[in-house]
This record gives structure tokens, C-alpha cells and sequence, in this order.
């Protein structure tokens, strides 16, 4: 299976504009926003668990990064609620769980086989680093071998002059609407800037994201990243 699998090309997934399809498990359904592979597959999805729904144990044999986006994700390491990031990297395991239901942004086999730390962090908590009145604030969340996760919170009005993206950057957007040339991505839209695209980002009302950077294959390697997995 291939979902938007060529990682040189720009994509973009706004709500209610792909369909949510059921997993092997029941009150499990995904929202497939990039996929090579079938069950095993490196993977980037949306994964919405019903009421009292459960995901069978497993291991992860290439890792796996959660944003819990709402309601409280449970597994017998701990409680999860909205607001979580997780890492668990390559060789962990676990028997995910919920009681009340969740919806959660979830990355599998896309870490580094050495990148070992199992992370777990209240994204509410901490301070914004401000890079001054004209550029959004970020907070860190993870960094490893030139792989970064953080957050990015745009106040009303900011504009950005225009940048290449030198190794690309995927987006989600968690609040308000981002904005650029190519059009307004409102919350739950997932972005994917490819390696060497530019643009000038804005945000008229202001928003925060989710972004990573660094984890793309480079245009050079995408088709045979491809034929591997």
C-alpha cells in the first residue's frame, strides 16, 4: 500500500478531505495521511479509539511518536491525556487502552535506530522560546540526529519573509489557521513541505503546530526508500 508516498511532492490533508477507514481492531479506525507497507508500514496517520477500545499488545519494530490530540490514551506504563507527547522508541512494547476515547497523531517507523530514549511530555507545561516579535514561538519536544519535533505558535498577525525548506517539514495544525501561498490550513490539517520547496507563511488570526523536520527522505533516496519498505 502507497498513501502519498512520494515524499518530493507537497501534500496536504484538510479535515473531512480523506476517509477514515476501520483497522483490524475493532473501535480502532485511521485516517491514513502517508503510508508504505500494510500493517507494518511506515506510517503517519490520525488513529481514533472508541470508547473502551483497546489495541492488542505489540512491539515496535521501528518506533512509534504520539501526539495525543484529545481524550486520555492509557497503556500499563501510564495515563496519557490530551495534550502528551510519546516516543517509544525501536524493541518497546506496549497494550494501548481507553477508557473514555481518543484521538491521536501517530508516526510509526520513522526513528533512528540508535535514537533509544523513550519520551514522555506534558506539551501544556513549560515556556514558549520567543524568537522576538515578528517570528513564532517554539518549545522543543525532541531532537536526535538532526530530527526535530516541536511546537510553533504563531500570534495573530505574523508573517514570515520567504525560506526554503533545505530538508522539508511536515505540519499539523492543533489551533487557529495557517496560512501561505497555496491557500488557509485550519485545525487538523496535515501539511507536508518536500525538500527544497519555499514559501511565506502567515497566520491571521495566529495558530500552533505541530512540527517536524528532518525525518523526510531527501529527494535522491525517496524511490528507493520506497522499494525498500
Amino acid at each position: 500500500m502507497k498513501i502519498r508516498a512520494d515524499f518530493s511532492q507537497k501534500e496536504v490533508v484538510r479535515p473531512d478531505e480523506a476517509e477514515w477507514v476501520a483497522s483490524p481492531q475493532p473501535g480502532v479506525d485511521r485516517l491514513m495521511l502517508d503510508r508504505i507497507g500494510e500493517e507494518i508500514a511506515r506510517a503517519t496517520s490520525l488513529v481514533r479509539f472508541a470508547p473502551g477500545s483497546f489495541f492488542p499488545f505489540h512491539e515496535h519494530g521501528g518506533g512509534e511518536e504520539i501526539l495525543v490530540l484529545e481524550g486520555v490514551l492509557e497503556d500499563e506504563h501510564g495515563t496519557y491525556p490530551a495534550g502528551t507527547y510519546l516516543r517509544d522508541p525501536v524493541g518497546t512494547s506496549h497494550q494501548p487502552f481507553t477508557k473514555e476515547g481518543c484521538l491521536l497523531f501517530v508516526k510509526l517507523w520513522q526513528f533512528a535506530p540508535n535514537d533509544t530514549a523513550r519520551v514522555v511530555i506534558d506539551t501544556k507545561a513549560g515556556a514558549w522560546l520567543s524568537h522576538g516579535p515578528i517570528g513564532p514561538a517554539t518549545k522543543t519536544l525532541h531532537e536526535f540526529g538532526g530530527d526535530v519535533t516541536s511546537l510553533m505558535y504563531f500570534p495573530p498577525g505574523v508573517q514570515l519573509k520567504h525560506h526554503v525548506h533545505d530538508v522539508g517539514q511536515e505540519l499539523l495544525v492543533l489551533d487557529g489557521i495557517f496560512s501561505d501561498e497555496g491557500g488557509d490550513y485550519p485545525k487538523g490539517t496535515w501539511v507536508r513541505f518536500p525538500e527544497g520547496s519555499a514559501h511565506a507563511p502567515f497566520s491571521l488570526p495566529g495558530c500552533t503546530l505541530l512540527a517536524k523536520a528532518g525525518h523526510l527522505p531527501p529527494k535522491k533516496t525517496s524511490q528507493h526508500t520506497q522499494e525498500l519498505l
